[in-house]
């Protein structure tokens, strides 16, 4: 059966209100006995009852965040300025104006020295092409995932004490790589799941696809009265993708995105809401590839010589603002307070009696939440955010330190910033969490999540070994 919408239930309510109502009014004009023989009351109990029946049988059960582990790479495996310069060196496609932009990038990006590269940067220059470029191959491609995907469920599934027979629904997100067998498939069979399995695969979606994929966990489990569990993957391989052209606005993806992946686990069975970390309040998704600007301005395409990158356009940054806006149209009024939706229409009202010459102020969010994890898609993503919805420098305090910390993971994120939260020990039991994220197309995710129990310090928590150094002073 297909849960109730928002009006059904505000409808089973009235209905509920109603036969209240008139219970009183029968027992207030009629004898009892004949209140209990009406033939108009009996119907409308009858039929109340029946609401209160089928709203109990098709109401979605809760959707749980067992818990989630993000992976961590390696000490080898740090992209240090050191070793970025090292690498960028060797490409001899590069111009000397290029290398000093792609420096003037990285020293401005907000990213330290303590981010993770590729396995194939590392490796010794003995696959090159005439130019002299390291090539990554499939095979790079294919460990870089595997590395963090795997790392990351086995982490999992130990803190969870769930049997991967257990696991329902399987769900991997990796924007620009999509081999055969699928990456799905790499995870049923190292965990050796059972055949009745489903599994799900997205790709190019950007950095919103880990909100995306929550989403998507979320809406298959309401779909059964069963309980089940989904297993969510939400990694990205780079490896194929380093752009090693001259284009500008495609090197600027080879210095903000480095190596992170991210699983988590969801599920609907109620005797788990004891171990579970957080519950699923809402989900919003807006996209606004209808326009050509936010349609185009991320986009990947071969240059003029014929590699193959990501260009940034210089309109990413207002495609954000302008885009957010509109998602924020469709959230607010799911999880805004009264008073700041009243306060809001007020100031709508006297900017159109003023003519145009006052703009309607920004609902404050932070009066709805206690925490929110920023897209950390990059210096310049993160400010447009702040300056869109008036934040605080408190508030975006982990999405600058995981920018710092692991630069821009992709889709996996926010869930960086979430362990830095834990490993601060923040968040507290009945905490309301906002994760919201950007993707190409152009798509606008946001997650609402309440905390059903206070921040813990978890042994596989990526921040453990440097989060006394932060928050420290990135721009």
């Amino acid at each position: 059966m297909k849960p109730p919408s928002d009006i059904q239930i505000k409808l089973l309510k009235l209905s509920f209100l109603s036969l209240l109502s008139f219970t009183f009014f029968l027992h207030t004009t009629l004898p009892y006995t004949h209140y209990l023989t009406h033939p108009l009351s009996l119907s409308f109990t009858l039929c109340a009852l029946l609401s209160l029946l089928r709203f109990k049988l098709t109401r979605p059960r809760p959707i749980l965040l067992l818990n989630y582990s993000c992976y961590k790479p390696p000490p080898h495996r740090k992209c240090t300025y050191k070793v970025c310069e090292s690498f960028v060196r060797q490409s001899a496609e590069l111009t000397p104006e290029s290398i000093e932009f792609m420096r003037n990038i990285y020293l401005k990006s907000g990213l330290g020295d303590q981010t993770y590269a590729p396995p194939f940067i590392f490796q010794p220059n003995t696959n090159t092409m005439k130019t002299g470029d390291i090539v990554p191959t499939l095979t790079c491609a294919v460990q870089e995932a595997q590395e963090g995907m795997f790392a990351a469920v086995d982490s999992l599934l130990a803190k969870t004490h769930v049997s991967p027979d257990l696991i329902d629904h399987v769900i991997v997100t990796c924007g620009s790589f999509s081999p055969s067998p699928s990456l799905s498939s790499h995870i049923v069979n190292r965990y050796k799941l059972k055949p009745s399995v489903k599994s799900y695969n997205l790709s190019g979606m950007g950095c919103s696809s880990g909100v995306i994929a929550i989403d998507l966990a979320s809406q298959i489990l309401k779909t059964t009265r069963k309980a089940e569990y989904a297993l969510v993957i939400i990694t990205e391989s780079i490896s194929l993708n380093w752009y090693f052209g001259d284009n500008r606005s495609m090197l600027v993806t080879n210095c903000i995105f480095r190596v992170g992946c991210a699983a988590a686990l969801l599920t609907t069975d109620p005797s788990r809401r004891g171990d579970a970390k957080m519950e699923l309040i809402d989900s919003v998704r807006t996209h606004h590839g209808a326009d050509d600007g936010a349609y185009r301005a991320a986009f990947q395409e071969e240059d003029e010589k014929g590699y193959t990158g990501i260009a940034l356009t210089k309109d990413l940054i207002r495609v954000a603002g302008v885009n957010l806006r509109e998602h924020l149209k469709v959230l607010a009024p799911r999880i805004l307070p009264l008073s700041q939706l009243g306060y809001y229409l007020y100031s709508v009202v006297a900017a159109r009696v003023a003519g145009g010459e006052a703009k309607p102020v920004v609902p404050d969010f932070m009066a709805a939440l206690e925490h929110m994890c920023v897209h950390t898609g990059g210096k310049a993503v993160i400010e447009q955010v702040a300056r869109v919805l008036k934040l605080s420098e408190e508030v975006t305090e982990p999405a600058r330190m995981t920018l710092h910390r692991f630069g821009n993971t992709s889709c996996s994120l926010v869930f960086y910033e979430l362990g830095y939260f834990e490993a601060k020990g923040r968040v507290k039991r009945g905490d309301r969490m906002w994760m919201i994220a950007f993707g190409t197309g152009f798509k606008v995710g946001s997650l609402v999540w309440r905390w059903l129990c206070d921040s813990t310090q978890e042994s596989d928590n990526p921040w453990n070994d440097c989060i006394d150094e932060y928050p420290l002073k990135t721009w």
